[in-house]
Order: C-alpha cells, then structure tokens, then sequence
C-alpha cells in the first residue's frame, strides 16, 4: 500500500519546543496536522519510549500520524505509525524487520547518489534536504536547493517530503518543485503561536498544484 503523505509534516524537536512534547503536540493536531514526528536526540531508551508512547495515542485520536525519529524498537513499542532514519541509522530492510510491514519507513538522503540508493528500498517516502539553509543541525549536509528536489521526482513515484530551512514564504515552490510535503521544524515551533503558524501553512499547501509531471 503506497503512503499517502500529508503536505505538512510538522517535526517535534525536543531542543526547540517551548512548551511540553505533549502539549505542542495535541495543539498542533487541533490545528489539523495529521503527521509528526517526535525527535529527541538526548533523551535515553526508556525516556524516548515513555514520550513516543503517549505522543502516538494522541496521534491515533486525530486520525493522525506519529513517525519517531532514528529508533525502529521505540516506533514498534510505542505504537508509533513509522520510523523515520538518517544516512547512519539501520538500513530501511533492518527497521523493517523491526517494525513490520505495516508500518512506515522514511529515509532522509541529502544528494542524488543516496537518494537512488534509498528509492531501491523498501522506504515508503524518501526526505531530500537541506533544501535552504537551516539551523537546526549542528553540523548540516550542504545545501541541496530545489534542483534536487526536481531531479528525485524523475528518479521515483515515492512520495518525497522536502527539509531543511522551509519557511511560509517558500513552502510553496517546494510544493511546485515536484515534493508531496515539506517537513517544518523551526519556523513553526519558534512561532510565538504555533498552531496559527501551521495553520497558515496548511492553508497555503493545500492551494498548491503540483507539477504536471508528478
């Protein structure tokens, strides 16, 4: 069954939420995102898992979607819709075995060359970025600009899900460009109103026709 992505997909990150992971949560469900993924890159096994579980119940009581981030075993035990890996991360075929096969995998990729490699897996969606300039890694991969996004979209019929540096004002083009989400991190969880903020970007993609080709 192929992954029908919502075009917002907004990525908890633990380092940049003001409020709780459950409260950012359940006020960004109620303004309508239906897909998160939880990210805490300090936080232990159990912690993770305690977090995830509760994030992927509220989840499931929008009709939402929860992926975590880099850890398959916390995804599976926290009930959790996906996983979502990094270039160093268990193989999408080693999550799988992990997770099962009706859960979903992600894979993040930031050039062409892991980019073809990621579409031959199993992966259910594949993530291209940085597409701007962003400041939420410490050490970022160099920017992949929107030429990669529309060099993928030849490459697969995999949904493809944009990061890195996407704002309000550009979310748009990386729509147009040939992705079927973008991935938000800072410009909505550094918004003095959150929700407002991914309001106003649901709004603007649902406007969004994708390119003729897609």
């Amino acid at each position: 069954m192929r992954l029908v992505i919502p075009r917002l997909y907004v990525i908890l990150d633990a380092a940049l939420m003001t409020e709780s992971a459950e409260d950012t949560a359940r006020k960004l469900l109620d303004a309508g995102v239906q897909l998160l993924q939880y990210r805490d890159k300090t936080a232990n096994a159990r912690e993770l898992l305690a977090e995830a579980t509760v994030l992927s119940a509220f989840a499931r009581g929008a009709s939402a979607m929860l992926f975590v981030n880099d850890r398959p075993d916390v995804a599976y035990l926290a009930g959790a819709s996906g996983v979502h890996l990094g270039q160093q991360d268990l193989s999408a075929e080693q999550a799988r075995l992990l997770i099962g096969p009706d859960r979903w995998v992600g894979i993040s990729t930031h050039n062409e060359p892991q980019f073809t490699l990621a579409a031959a897996t199993s992966a259910d969606y594949i993530a291209v970025g940085p597409v701007f300039t962003t400041k939420t890694k410490l050490n970022p991969d160099p920017v992949a600009g929107l030429q990669l996004i529309r060099r993928a979209r030849q490459l697969t019929s995999k949904p493809i899900v944009a990061i890195g540096g996407i704002t309000l004002e550009h979310a748009a083009e990386v729509i147009e460009a040939g992705a079927d989400s973008v991935a938000v991190i800072s410009d909505i969880l550094r918004d003095a109103d959150p929700p407002r903020r991914a309001k106003q970007f649901i709004h603007q993609l649902e406007a969004v026709n994708p390119p003729a080709s897609h």
